[in-house]
C-alpha cells in the first residue's frame, strides 16, 4: 500500500497564522522599494517656498538645491532615492467587518514580475483568467447611473463568470467605489460554495491616500489597523471592498498618476502569462482595459496602453475623454476626401498631405469641444491622433443602447478582435474559443461558436480540448466531442502522459508519480551515469525532451502510472499498460524499469500509438484526481459501465484512506458511493432484462480491466450494496448449490452425505443437463441475439463455430474430452461432492468430529510423554491437524494467479486466516512442550487455549446463515466497543485499586498479592463480589491476621488497617458509582447503537460476508479433514503433472471471446443509455429543475419587457419628431401659400384629420 508523506500545511488563522505570515514576508523590504524625495525643488505657486513640487513640506527634505531658478521641474527619477518599503502586511479595515486584505508599497519602478509572483503566491490570489482594467472616472462625482449598472450588473458578473481580476485605483471615490460596492452587492447575494471569486485589486497612489501613516511599519503589519469611518470630505481613503492593494509610490504627496506607468506595466506583465493550472491554458492571459469618462490626461494612458497592444473598451456616453475617443473613431472612419489616381504622384502626395492636416484640424475641434480650457492642444492631438492609428484595438461600448446582460459577450467580442489583430495565423473563431474555454463561459461557446454555422476541424479544437481537460472544464469536453471530435485520434499515449504531468504537486497522486519517477530516473542514473537535473522533484511539469537524448528518460512515462495504478489496485488485475510498454505482468520492477529507460533512450514509439481504450483511460486519469463532473462524464461514455464504476469506487475508497486532508477525503468517499450507486443500477437494468446475460457480465474477464472481474472489483471495493442486489445473490446461489436444485432441504444433504447411494434417487433435484458440453459451448451465440436481430446472432453463431472447430482441430486432446461424456454413476457422484454447499457441509461435520476428538484427547485421553505416550487418538488428532495445516498453506501459497508475495498479503488480511494461524500455531507449540517430561504441564495448558481457538473458530461456520449471520457481524463490532470500554475501566480500576492497597495494606509488599488486590479484587467488585469483612471495619469478625512483616511474608493473613476506613469506603461508593453506573450503562448505549447501526443494514452486511464464505468453500477440496489430503494429491497430480487447467474456475472467471465481448458490452451499453435517460427525465421533471426553467422564462420575460419598454420610449420620441416635423411642414407650406414666391397653379393638399386636429397657429 502506498505510504503518504504528510504536508505541512500554511495555517490560515490568528495568533501562529500571523506569526508564520510575518515571518514568510520578512524578504520583502529586501526586494520591494519604497520612493522618498530628497531633492526640495521650490514649488512657485505655494507660499513662502514652503512646499516642494513633489508637494511635501522642506523639513522633510534630505537636502535643497541650491539653485531653483536651474531646476524648473520636479522629476520623480531624478529627485527621488530608493529605499526599503516600509508598508507591506494586512490590511485590517476597522469597523468595516470584513476579512484582512493584503497591501504592498513600492515604487513606480518596482518589476512588475516580482509583484505578480507576490499576489499569485505569497498572497494566495488565484491566476485570472482575464485582467479588466477599470480607468478613468476618478474625479469625486459619482458615475452616472447607467455606467453603474452596467458595473453592477454586467462587469461583475462578467468578472464572477470568468474568474477575472477587476483592477481599480482602489479608492473610494468614482468608478472605484462603484466596483467596490458592487463587489460587496455580488459577496451578499452569492452563494457561499461559489468557486469562482470576484478579485478587485486596487493601484493607488501613495501620496495621495488619506491617513497613509497608519500603514507605516518596517517590520510589516499584520493587521494594519485603518479606519474608515469619520472620514473628511474630499479625502482619498482606501475603498473596504477590494481585496488586495498595491500602493505606487514616486515620491510625490498629494497627486494622481503616480501609478499609470507602473499600472500600465503590470498589465502588459500579465498579458504574456499564460491561463490556467500552473500555466497550463493555451492562451496568454487576456488584458482588456476599460475607459469610464476620464480628463485629459487619460488620452497619455490609453496610448501609452494601445503601444502595448492592450485592447481598449470606451463607454460612449460616461464623460469627456470617453466621448472623445468615441466621436473621433466614429466620425473619422470616413474618407476624408475622394481617392486619386495612383498615376500621379505629385498628386497623390499633396492629397495626403492635405488629408493629414483637414484630419488634425477635425481632431483639434473635437479636444477643443471636450476641453475648452487646454492649453497644450498639440500634445493632446498627437496623443488623439495616435490613438486612432491603433483603432483596431478599441471597442466602443454605448450604454444607453446596449444592456449591460450581455457585457460578458461584449468583452469577449473585443478581445477576439485584438486577438486577431495580433494573430495572422489563427481565425477569428478559434482565438474566441480559446477565450470562452479559459473562462469556462460554455454558453457563450454554444451560442455563439457552435451553432451550426462554424464547420469546426480537428486541428482547431485540438488544444482546446487539452486546455480543457487540464483544467477541470467538463462542459467543454462534453461540447467538443458533441461537436465532432474524435478521441481515438486526440489521445495517444504522449498526451496522456502530459496529462498526468499536468498534475498539481498539492495533488496526492502527484506525490506518488513523483516518487516512482525518482525511483526509475535513479536507476537510469546508476547505469548510464544519468545526472539528475536540480529540479529533478518538479521536471515532469515540462513538455517531453528529445527522445533520442538521455534527458528523455527524466521524463514521466506509463510506467510510472501503471506502477502507482497497480499498488492502488492491489492484487485484483494485472498491471495497466506493460502490453504497451512491452512489459510481462509477472516481471519485477527493476526489470521493468531498465526496459523502460532503455525504451526511452530509443524513439519511443509507443508514445505516437493511439490509446486502445481512450475513454478508460480519461475516466481513470479524472478519477485519480477526485473531478466528480469529469469522472462521471467519462463513466458515460465508456463500455463496461458496471466494471469501471466499481474500479473507480475502488480507486477514490483506497485514496480516501491515504488523503490527509478532511474535505477532500469526504468528496472522495462520496464519489466512491456514487460509483457504487451507479454500478448497482446499471447492473439492475441488466439483471431486468435478461438474468442469463448479466450473470456472465458479471464474472467475466475484462482485457480492458487486466483481466478483473465485476465480483472481484466489487470486493476489494468493498462494495457491500452492489453485493446485496438479487442479481448477485442469485448468481452466488447458484454456484454455492452446483448442479443441484437451489430449493433442496438441508436434511437431504445430511441424509444423503451419510447415505451416498441416495444421490442416484429422486430425493436430490439436479438442474436440467444439456445434451453435451460442444452444444452448450455452441449456443451461447443464442444469448447475445436481442440487440442486432436475428441475421446478426446467426453470423455470429456460423462464426463461433468455425472458431470452435478450428481450436478442436488444434487441440485433439480437447476433441477428445469433449467427444467423451462420463458415465451418469461419476457425473452425479461429481455432481454431488463437487458443490460448495457439500463440501461446507462436509467440513462442518468434520470439524465437530475433530473438535469431539480434540475434546476428548484433553479430557480422557491425554497420555504421559514418551514412551508411556502420545495415546492411538492422539495421534491421529495429530494427523488431522496436520491435514489442516496442508489445507491452510495450498491456501496461502496456491490460491491466486497474483505473485507469492500478494497471495500472502491477501491471504493474512482475513481475520480467519489470522485465527486459524494463531490456533495451528498454539496446537505446534503445544505439541512439542507435552513431548517432554519438564514442559508437559505447560504443553497441555497450552493446547487447553488452543481447543478454546478451535472452538471459537466455529463462528465463522455460522456465518452463511441469513440470521445469524449479521449476528455476528455485531458481535465483531461489539468488541471493538468493549475495547474501548476496558480502557475507560482501566483508568478508574487502576485508581481505586491502588489507593484502596495503599489505604488497607500499606505493609503488604508481597507482588503476587499488590497486583492481585490492585487489579483483580477491584474487577471483581463490578460483579457484586465485594469482601466487606476486609474493607469495613464495623463488619469485621475475629479472624486471625497478623500484622508481622516477616509472618505475612511467610504466608499469614495480614491485618487490614482501619485508621482510614472512612475514606476507603468513600472510594469503594464512588467507584461503584461510576463503574456499575456510569460505564456499564455507557458499555450498554455502545452497544445498542452498534445493534441499530448494523440492523438495519444487516441483509447488506450478510450479503457481502457470504460471498467470502462461498469463495472459500467453492475454492475448498470436495473432501474435508482429515480425508482432505487425498484430495491434495489429486490436485497435485492434476495441477503440477498433468497440468490440467481448472473447471471450477470458470464458475468465477469466464473468458470470453472478442464477439461475444462485443455483444454483451453493446448490450450492456444500451441498457445504460436506457438508464440515464430515465435519471435525467426524472431530474427534469423534479422541482428544483422546474423551479430553475421557470426561473429562466422569467427572466427572460423580464429582458424581454426591458426590450419592449425601449422600444416604447424610441417609439415615443419618433413619434414627437415625426409631430414636430408635421408642424414644421405645416407651417411652411401656410406660408409659402401667403407669399409671392410660388405661383399657386393648385390648392394644397388637406391634412389628414389628426394633423389637422393638432395644427397650431402661427403669428407673422
Amino acid at each position: 500500500m502506498i505510504k503518504m508523506k504528510k504536508v505541512e500545511k500554511e495555517s490560515e488563522g490568528c495568533g501562529g497564522g500571523e506569526r508564520k505570515a510575518q515571518k514568510d514576508q520578512s524578504w520583502i523590504p529586501k526586494m520591494i522599494k519604497k520612493r522618498v524625495c530628497t531633492n526640495f525643488v521650490e514649488d512657485s505657486c505655494s507660499s513662502n517656498g514652503a512646499l516642494c513640487q513633489c508637494g511635501g513640506a522642506r523639513d522633510l527634505h534630505a537636502s535643497i538645491t541650491a539653485d531653483d531658478h536651474v531646476v524648473g521641474q520636479w522629476d520623480s527619477a531624478l529627485h527621488t532615492s530608493d529605499y526599503p518599503t516600509d508598508a507591506f502586511g494586512q490590511l485590517e479595515f476597522v469597523g468595516a467587518g470584513r476579512r484582512h486584505c493584503p497591501f504592498l508599497r513600492l515604487s513606480c519602478d518596482t518589476p512588475p514580475d516580482n509583484v505578480y509572483s507576490l499576489m499569485t503566491s505569497q498572497w494566495g490570489l488565484p491566476v485570472p483568467n482575464l485582467v479588466v482594467s477599470m480607468v478613468g472616472g476618478e474625479e469625486k462625482e459619482m458615475a452616472k447611473p447607467w455606467v453603474r449598472e452596467v458595473i453592477r450588473q454586467g462587469l461583475v458578473h462578467a468578472a464572477q463568470s470568468t474568474g477575472a481580476w477587476i483592477m481599480t485605483s482602489g479608492l473610494k471615490e468614482g468608478v472605484s467605489r462603484c466596483v467596490g460596492e458592487a463587489v460587496r452587492h455580488h459577496c451578499a447575494m452569492a452563494s457561499s460554495l461559489s468557486q469562482a471569486k470576484v478579485i478587485a485589486v486596487g493601484v493607488a497612489p501613495w501620496g495621495l491616500i488619506y491617513q497613509r501613516q497608519q500603514l507605516v511599519n518596517p517590520q510589516g503589519s499584520f493587521p494594519a489597523r485603518y479606519y474608515v469611518h469619520n472620514m473628511p470630505n474630499g479625502s482619498s481613503c482606501l475603498d473596504n471592498n477590494h481585496q488586495a492593494f498595491l500602493l505606487v509610490d514616486d515620491g510625490s504627496v498629494g497627486y494622481r498618476g503616480s501609478e499609470t506607468s507602473f499600472r500600465a506595466n503590470l498589465e502588459d506583465f500579465i498579458s504574456h502569462q499564460r491561463t490556467g493550472i500552473w500555466g497550463s491554458g493555451s492562451i496568454e492571459i487576456p488584458v482588456l482595459c476599460v475607459l469610464i469618462a476620464g480628463d485629459s490626461t487619460m488620452l497619455e494612458r490609453v496610448d501609452l496602453s494601445l503601444k502595448n497592444s492592450t485592447p481598449w473598451l470606451v463607454l460612449a456616453g460616461s464623460g469627456s475623454a470617453a466621448d472623445l475617443i468615441a466621436g473621433i473613431l466614429k466620425d473619422l472612419s470616413a474618407p476624408l476626401s475622394p481617392p486619386v489616381s495612383p498615376t500621379l504622384p505629385t498628386d497623390s502626395e499633396e492629397s495626403s498631405k492635405s488629408s493629414s492636416i483637414e484630419l488634425r484640424d477635425r481632431v483639434t475641434e473635437k479636444i477643443k469641444k471636450h476641453f475648452p480650457s487646454e492649453t497644450e492642444l498639440d500634445k493632446l492631438v498627437d496623443q488623439a491622433l495616435s490613438i486612432y492609428h491603433n483603432r483596431d484595438l478599441i471597442t466602443i461600448f454605448h450604454g444607453d443602447e446596449d444592456g449591460s446582460d450581455d457585457f460578458d459577450t461584449i468583452i469577449l467580442k473585443a478581445l477576439v478582435r485584438a486577438a486577431k489583430r495580433d494573430s495572422n495565423d489563427a481565425s477569428e473563431y478559434t482565438e474566441e474559443l480559446k477565450l470562452a474555454v479559459a473562462w469556462n463561459r460554455v454558453d457563450i461557446a454554444k451560442t455563439e461558436l457552435f451553432n451550426g454555422d462554424v464547420h469546426w476541424k480537428y486541428e482547431d479544437l485540438e488544444e482546446s480540448m487539452t486546455d480543457a481537460l487540464v483544467n477541470n472544464k467538463p462542459d467543454f469536453v462534453r461540447l467538443f466531442v458533441e461537436s465532432g471530435l474524435n478521441i481515438l485520434a486526440y489521445l495517444t499515449y504522449h498526451r496522456l502522459e502530459s496529462l498526468y504531468s499536468s498534475l498539481s504537486d498539492c495533488d496526492l497522486v502527484s506525490s506518488f508519480l513523483q516518487r516512482r519517477l525518482q525511483e526509475r530516473v535513479g536507476l537510469a542514473a546508476s547505469q548510464t551515469r544519468l545526472t539528475p537535473q536540480p529540479d529533478d522533484n518538479s521536471s515532469f511539469k515540462s513538455q517531453a525532451t528529445n527522445l533520442t537524448t538521455p534527458s528523455a528518460a527524466r521524463d514521466l512515462t506509463m510506467y510510472e502510472v501503471s506502477r502507482v495504478l497497480s499498488e492502488i489496485m492491489e492484487d485484483v488485475c494485472q498491471p495497466f499498460y506493460y502490453t504497451t510498454l512491452g512489459l510481462d505482468h509477472r516481471v519485477n520492477s527493476r526489470k521493468a524499469m531498465k526496459h523502460v529507460n532503455k525504451l526511452l533512450l530509443s524513439e519511443s514509439t509507443y508514445r505516437r500509438q493511439r490509446c486502445t481504450s481512450p475513454w478508460i483511460s480519461l475516466f481513470i486519469w479524472a478519477v485519480l484526481q477526485n473531478r466528480r463532473e469529469m469522472s462521471l462524464y467519462f463513466w458515460k461514455m465508456t463500455g463496461e459501465s458496471v466494471l469501471s464504476a466499481l474500479a473507480g469506487c475502488k480507486i477514490l475508497r483506497e485514496l480516501s484512506k491515504l488523503e490527509t486532508e478532511t474535505e477532500t477525503k469526504l468528496s472522495m468517499k462520496e464519489l466512491a458511493q456514487t460509483f457504487e450507486n451507479l454500478a448497482h443500477d446499471v447492473f439492475s437494468e441488466c439483471y431486468q432484462s435478461n438474468e442469463k446475460r448479466s450473470f456472465k457480465l458479471l464474472i467475466r474477464q475484462s482485457p480492458i480491466w487486466g483481466g478483473a472481474t465485476c465480483l472481484q472489483m466489487a470486493t476489494a471495493a468493498d462494495a457491500r450494496l452492489f453485493f446485496s442486489h438479487d442479481g448477485v445473490q442469485t448468481l452466488l446461489s447458484e454456484i454455492w448449490w452446483g448442479d443441484m436444485d437451489s430449493n433442496t432441504e438441508v436434511w437431504k444433504l445430511v441424509f444423503s452425505f451419510f447415505l451416498p447411494p441416495f444421490i442416484y434417487t429422486k430425493l436430490i433435484n439436479f438442474k436440467v443437463e444439456e445434451k453435451d458440453e460442444k452444444a452448450e459451448d455452441f449456443g451461447q451465440g443464442k444469448e447475445f441475439d436481442s440487440t442486432d436481430g436475428a441475421e446478426t446472432a446467426d453470423m455470429m453463431n456460423m462464426d463461433e463455430d468455425v472458431e470452435e472447430c478450428n481450436a478442436l482441430r488444434g487441440k485433439p486432446k480437447a476433441l477428445k474430452v469433449i467427444a467423451k461424456k462420463r458415465p451418469f454413476i461419476f457425473h452425479r457422484w461429481r455432481q454431488f461432492w463437487f458443490a460448495p454447499v457439500t463440501s461446507f457441509l462436509g467440513n462442518v461435520l468434520m470439524y465437530f468430529l475433530f473438535l469431539f476428538l480434540f475434546a476428548y484427547v484433553l479430557l480422557i485421553d491425554f497420555k504421559p510423554p514418551p514412551p508411556d505416550g502420545p495415546a492411538p487418538l492422539e495421534l491421529v488428532l495429530y494427523f488431522w491437524v496436520f491435514t489442516l495445516v496442508c489445507e491452510e498453506i495450498r491456501q496461502s501459497f496456491f490460491v491466486g494467479s497474483t505473485t507469492l508475495i500478494q497471495r500472502m498479503k491477501v491471504y493474512i488480511q482475513d481475520i480467519w486466516n489470522k485465527c486459524d494461524i494463531t490456533a495451528l500455531g498454539l496446537f505446534v507449540l503445544g505439541l512439542l512442550c507435552r513431548m517432554f517430561p519438564w514442559t508437559y504441564n505447560f504443553g497441555r495448558a497450552v493446547m487447553c487455549v488452543d481447543y478454546t481457538v478451535f472452538t471459537l473458530r466455529l463462528i465463522h461456520i455460522f456465518a452463511v446463515h441469513k440470521q445469524l449471520g449479521p449476528k455476528i457481524i455485531i458481535v465483531g463490532k461489539m468488541v471493538k466497543d468493549v475495547f474501548f470500554f476496558l480502557f475507560f475501566l482501566g483508568v478508574w480500576l487502576m485508581a481505586y485499586g491502588v489507593a484502596n492497597q495503599a489505604l488497607l495494606y500499606s505493609y503488604d509488599s508481597r507482588p503476587g498479592w499488590v497486583v492481585r488486590r490492585v487489579f483483580y479484587r477491584p474487577y471483581m467488585h463490578i460483579y457484586g463480589q465485594i469482601p466487606l469483612d476486609e474493607i469495613d471495619a464495623d463488619k469485621r469478625h475475629d479472624k486471625r491476621c497478623t500484622d508481622n512483616v516477616t509472618l505475612i511474608h511467610e504466608g499469614a493473613e495480614p491485618c487490614p488497617d482501619s485508621d482510614a476506613n472512612w475514606l476507603v469506603l468513600i472510594l469503594l461508593s464512588v467507584y461503584l458509582l461510576v463503574t456499575n453506573i456510569l460505564l456499564v450503562n455507557l458499555l450498554i448505549a455502545m452497544f445498542s447503537y452498534t445493534f441499530n447501526k448494523v440492523q438495519e443494514r444487516s441483509d447488506v452486511y450478510w450479503k457481502f460476508q457470504r460471498y467470502n464464505l462461498i469463495v472459500e468453500y467453492h475454492s475448498r477440496p470436495c473432501l474435508a479433514p482429515p480425508f482432505i489430503i487425498i484430495s491434495h494429491l489429486h490436485i497435485f497430480i492434476k495441477r503440477v503433472i498433468q497440468r490440467l487447467p481448472s473447471v471450477k474456475s470458470q464458475h468465477f472467471m469466464l473468458d470470453l471471446t472478442s464477439k461475444e465481448t462485443s455483444l454483451l458490452n453493446t448490450w450492456e451499453l444500451s441498457l445504460k443509455e436506457n438508464l440515464l435517460s430515465t435519471e435525467g427525465k426524472k431530474q427534469r421533471e423534479s422541482d428544483t429543475e422546474r423551479l430553475k426553467r421557470t426561473s429562466t422564462k422569467v427572466d427572460s420575460v423580464l429582458k424581454q419587457m426591458v426590450e419592449i419598454r425601449d422600444h416604447d420610449r424610441r417609439l415615443r420620441k419618433l413619434e414627437s419628431e415625426v409631430e414636430y416635423c408635421s408642424t414644421a411642414l405645416s407651417w411652411i407650406v401656410e406660408a409659402l401659400s401667403q407669399s409671392d414666391l410660388v405661383k399657386q397653379t393648385r390648392p394644397p393638399p388637406l391634412p389628414s384629420k389628426g394633423i389637422a386636429s393638432k395644427r397650431p397657429t402661427f403669428s407673422r
